[in-house]
């Protein structure tokens, strides 16, 4: 019997209408001699509802009580996505993280999967044909209910595929992956087929389809990653080690609009100063970007980026450094963006920067940081010049 996993996004599941829906497509997958895992997130903005009820009782709630609670929303789903399938006929089952044993290491609020336990899901089957299994969560070594982070659902599916060793299908309010968001600019074609290690470039440079470490989980691991719009007939996008793109040198132009960048000035070179930051980083799990340092004889200045909902922990480590060094100086900027083009070609075919540059410069866009890889160039740029170079980018190169 085939196997597959197949996971279905908020938006997917935000009203009982849709729920109903989705478990009647389940059914005629079921009819056809499959067993299905299916993830769901929570319903619509029920975690973004809990964070606000959070917000109204205290402003500093223990990561641990706050993991536990915001893992209620995607319990809710489980519970109702399984019994509207056994209403209809199918054998389900209903799973928590933790019934899934799916065992995490790390913080309560961004933790890792370690391990997932294949016989879990061999015994579940043998009596029923679709285990529905609440995605974002997790349980530590402690025994502690924690959450895997921003797109720990994506996560979850991609780990669930590893461990049961089929394909993964991601359904969620888009038709696929597109060369450039289809907002900015309504030609962008949609992608039959993209790499993984294009995917992991376009998912960490702003194309929030999906998050790059579900695509690096299926990279590791060579799961076949669909992405599709949840109940269409409309062909998605597969990701999968043999793209059939990869001539080209250019394959998508991302925007991120979720940054700030952070300015750090001090009149000495003092590495206990960057000894310290980084350390607070790591302890806060700031995740750092794109950087720069330049140390002369004015002292130290450093720039990076970080995730705009690392608002927070951000301002708090560097006011918390401003004790200890008295005249450090930082700016945090949250009107800037990070546009990049991705493309696997880039590797052997040169002047890709250089044309992206002079396309900057013609049409008057300043940039103020760049960065690169094999595959990719990422330039800061101000907010109010992104959806004018996305244009700009793709028609310069074609796309």
């Amino acid at each position: 019997m085939n196997r597959s996993v197949l996971k279905f996004g908020g938006s997917s599941v935000s009203d009982f209408t849709k729920i109903k829906n989705i478990a009647e497509m389940l059914k005629m997958r079921v009819d056809q001699d499959e067993q299905l895992i299916v993830v769901v997130s929570a319903m619509g903005k029920t975690t973004d509802e809990l964070m606000a009820n959070v917000s109204s009782l205290t402003t500093n709630p223990k990561d641990q009580e706050l993991a536990l609670l915001l893992t209620t929303g995607e319990q809710q789903t489980v519970s109702y996505l399984s019994m509207v399938l056994n209403d209809i006929g199918v054998n389900a089952k209903a799973m928590t993280g933790y019934q899934a044993g799916i065992k995490t290491i790390g913080h309560h609020l961004k933790s890792r999967i370690a391990e997932i336990n294949p016989d879990t899901f061999e015994i579940a089957f043998t009596e029923n044909d679709v285990l529905v299994v609440a995605g974002f969560q997790g349980i530590n070594e402690s025994l502690e209910v924690t959450t895997l982070g921003r797109g720990g659902s994506d996560t979850t599916a991609v780990a669930l595929a590893a461990s049961n060793d089929t394909a993964c299908e991601i359904y969620t309010d888009v038709d696929g992956v597109y060369v450039t968001d289809p907002r900015l600019y309504k030609e962008a074609k949609r992608l039959e087929y993209v790499s993984y290690e294009e995917m992991m470039e376009m998912s960490a440079l702003g194309a929030g389809v999906l998050e790059t470490r579900s695509v690096e989980l299926a990279n590791n691991y060579n799961i076949p990653l669909y992405l599709g719009r949840t109940l269409s007939n409309v062909k998605g996008t597969w990701i999968m080690s043999q793209a059939e793109l990869l001539e080209k040198a250019v394959t998508g132009v991302a925007l991120d609009t979720h940054m700030m960048h952070v300015t750090i000035s001090y009149p000495l070179p003092d590495n206990r100063l960057l000894t310290e930051l980084f350390t607070q980083l790591e302890e806060g799990s700031v995740n750092v970007d794109m950087i720069s340092q330049i140390i002369n004889l004015e002292g130290l200045q450093m720039s990076f980026t970080i995730k705009d909902t690392d608002a927070f922990q951000i301002s708090t480590i560097l006011e918390t450094l401003k004790e200890q060094f008295n005249a450090l100086d930082f700016k945090i900027n949250e009107e800037y963006v990070k546009i990049s083009l991705i493309g696997s070609g880039m590797r052997d075919i040169s002047g890709v920067a250089s044309k992206a540059f002079i396309t900057l410069i013609e049409n008057d866009i300043s940039f103020y940081q760049t960065t690169t890889s094999e595959i990719s160039i990422s330039c800061v740029i101000d907010a109010e010049n992104g959806e004018r170079a996305v244009r700009a980018l793709y028609q310069a190169f074609d796309i």
